[in-house]
């Protein structure tokens, strides 16, 4: 892209308003801003987009979002499925209910009826609506946990799920083909709303979505039992979690809820956080003075669009609160899921435990002593949505749980995409389970590691920005695939896997064969005594993640070879 003529376009077309004009003067002169803004159309990946909010082509605005949303209206068209029309929500990030409100409009002008939530919702409550409308497709408008900056714009298909291969890759190709801003249509909200290609979704979805989620409680008893001693601090960190949280808390009938104040209320700036993250622990620091002075069992936390789930839980023995690791929460929903469905009779034969390739391995040999099948997906729950509906076309197994452990799982099939508002429910459910048995979440957590193995994870990332940074990562990569390391921090490397290549590689035998999974730019190491490596570019930031996970003999073997093997990781980053 000519980068000095695309940015004098945008400052001389009539099609562009005056805020965006007086944006760009404002970097006259600024070079590398005006490159960063200009180098390339802002990339619609296969999720959809995301980046910094701002005018340029390379930046989240109505122009970048309203193209977006002519290359999927083409799509939606191309299949036949206009009638369906498509449902949107949105967070509490800036520009959301904006750019919300401009792809709607975007939809209405070629004919595509337009469902808009009235408010912010959660990203999972997008995937239930479309599915209970019928819709074609889904927009949420949102940049789930990245800084303040960021908006994004995720696009779902009619299962409910995000779009995946091949369908992701037709509608980057229509996005692509978008050419001329000028030309995407677009009509006033007021207009679509008189021609029937505008509605706002009612509060009957949200009662729904409620009943849902409450019929997969599977100890009712429990909950009304210990509910009103169960204490639960709890902050939507600025975000779209907190009405509907404390909602379905209070319809269980958990007593005891304490929310955050200072972070009670949406906020796109996220005031009280560097980063809106769950996975942060530095995002817990108000929720945990709360949970302090009220002597809280359990402190949660869910990201900016409510489908990612952070927990700390009072060790009762040191009087500490114990952070959980995405895999550990996991793993205490699952092990709670599948006890009390084998106590109750309903474990299905054919039932299956959806993860990615990158979560931890305890999954595994609880899914073993169960009797229920493990299958591993890419990364992004995406995949594991897809799972869902390709065990219902086939009928081959029944989907009892999926998680990844980015701090996202689902529960049930009433969404298609990992659920915050769900795993709050399911997690609280366990504690009061277990507080009924005499024992906490931090003591399951010790006796799942003495029942399956002392498994542990760790991440490491790497940010590079901008045009340079996106080519360090790709080298990065390249450099990595061609000259595979036959040891990482002295561990042995058994195995290796290009999924973009497909191929795994027997490293003592050399002998190779297909993954199995689609082509994605990932390597993975497994390593002997139990541990493996993966890396791969992040899809939504700029960044590379490099993922470590290691079984120990105890706790403390466990994190000695974990901080092992995580700094000779730090050291292949650095090297390459």
């Amino acid at each position: 892209m000519d980068v000095k003529k695309a940015y004098e376009s945008w400052l001389e077309d009539a099609y562009f308003d005056k805020e965006t004009k007086e944006e760009l003067r404002k970097i006259a002169g600024d070079e590398k801003e005006i490159e960063d803004r200009f180098y390339r159309e802002l990339e619609f990946g296969t999720g959809g987009l995301r980046g910094i909010i701002g005018a340029g082509t390379n930046r989240m605005n109505i122009y970048t979002v309203r193209k977006a949303t002519q290359g999927l209206a083409n799509y939606i068209i191309k299949e036949g499925v206009k009638e369906k029309g498509a449902a949107i929500a949105y967070d509490s990030r800036n520009m959301s209910q904006r750019f919300a409100k401009e792809a709607a409009c975007t939809l209405a002008a070629n004919g595509i009826k337009a469902y808009m939530f009235p408010s912010l919702r959660p990203t999972p409550m997008l995937s239930f609506a479309l599915r209970e409308l019928g819709c074609a497709a889904g927009i949420v408008v949102t940049a789930s946990h990245n800084p303040a900056r960021y908006n994004g714009y995720k696009v779902y298909w009619e299962d409910g799920a995000q779009i995946v291969s091949p369908r992701d890759k037709e509608i980057i190709q229509e996005v692509n083909a978008v050419k001329d801003y000028g030309a995407v249509r677009t009509m006033e909200i007021e207009d679509a709303m008189a021609a029937g290609l505008y509605e706002v979704i009612g509060p009957e979805m949200d009662d729904k979505y409620m009943e849902a989620l409450k019929s997969l409680t599977l100890r009712p008893e429990i909950i009304r039992e210990e509910a009103k001693n169960l204490k639960i601090v709890y902050t939507p960190l600025h975000g779209t979690g907190n009405l509907p949280v404390r909602r379905i808390l209070q319809e269980l009938g958990f007593e005891n809820v304490y929310v955050v104040k200072e972070q009670e209320t949406p906020d796109g700036n996220f005031p009280t956080v560097p980063y809106p993250n769950p996975e942060d622990k530095n995002a817990f620091a108000l929720a945990l003075e709360l949970a302090k002075e009220v002597d809280a069992d359990v402190v949660l936390a869910t990201d900016p669009d409510a489908d990612r789930l952070g927990i700390y839980a009072k060790d009762t023995r040191s009087g500490d609160y114990q952070s959980f690791t995405g895999n550990m929460s996991g793993m205490l929903i699952l092990d709670y899921i599948l006890s009390q469905r084998k106590a109750a009779g309903t474990l299905p034969a054919d039932g299956a435990v959806v993860t990615t390739i990158v979560s931890g391995n305890m999954a595994r040999e609880m899914a073993k002593a169960y009797q229920v099948d493990l299958i591993e997906t890419l990364t992004g729950f995406k995949y594991i949505g897809e799972q869902i509906k390709l065990f219902e076309e086939s009928g081959e197994h029944e989907y009892v749980f999926g998680y990844e452990e980015s701090y996202g799982c689902l529960v049930g099939t009433h969404a298609r995409d990992k659920d915050a508002v769900a795993a709050v429910m399911a997690l609280c459910e366990a504690a009061a389970y277990l507080r009924h048995m005499g024992t906490t979440l931090c003591e399951r957590m010790q006796e799942l590691y003495k029942l399956y193995g002392f498994y542990k994870e760790d991440l490491c990332t790497v940010t590079l920005e901008g045009k340079d940074g996106a080519k360090k990562i790709k080298e990065m990569m390249e450099c990595i695939r061609t000259d595979v390391p036959e040891e990482i921090g002295g561990v042995r490397v058994l195995e290796f896997r290009d999924y973009k290549e497909n191929v795994v590689l027997d490293m003592e035998s050399k002998k190779k064969k297909e993954t199995g999974l689609r082509r994605s730019d990932v390597l993975y190491f497994d390593l002997e005594d139990g541990a493996w490596c993966c890396i791969r570019p992040s899809g939504t930031e700029p960044k590379i993640k490099f993922y470590i996970g290691v079984r120990g003999t105890d706790g403390a073997n466990a994190d000695a070879r974990l901080s092992g093997l995580t700094e000779a990781v730090r050291k292949l980053a650095e090297q390459d």
